[in-house]
């Protein structure tokens, strides 16, 4: 049985990737921790707020924490959900992954060592 752990990150696709950047700096109020062309970050009160670059931008996914993002994806096709995105290292540690549900919905599952809390949610 998979344990999600809580929300952990949002990914918002985007056209124009520094001008996404400029406009969530200046509504947040500081500077991304990470700002490369191929992803800009922020820490927003511990949780993760992304922004990558989409030529057809697009809806914002979700990424739930887990302890392990091959057992949490493995766990959702075996419940009839779909693959979207293999577990993969996207750098420093992190491992993502996500499924399609058998409703359409998108779910993305990230592995975050940088993330101090393990409890599961209640």
């Amino acid at each position: 049985m998979a344990t999600l752990l809580g929300l952990r990150t949002v990914i918002y696709p985007t056209e124009d990737l520094a001008a996404s950047a400029a406009w969530w700096t200046a509504f947040l109020g500081f500077e991304p921790y990470f700002n490369e062309t191929f992803y800009v970050g922020f820490d927003v009160g511990g949780y993760e707020l992304g922004l990558i670059p989409d030529d057809e931008g697009g809806d914002a996914h979700a990424y739930w924490g887990v302890d392990d993002v091959r057992a949490a994806i493995d766990q959702a096709l075996e419940d009839g959900a779909s693959l979207e995105e293999d577990a993969n290292d996207v750098g420093d540690g992190i491992i993502v992954g996500a499924v399609i549900t058998p409703d359409g919905s998108y779910v993305g599952f990230i592995e975050n060592p940088h993330f101090g809390s393990t409890e599961a949610a209640e």
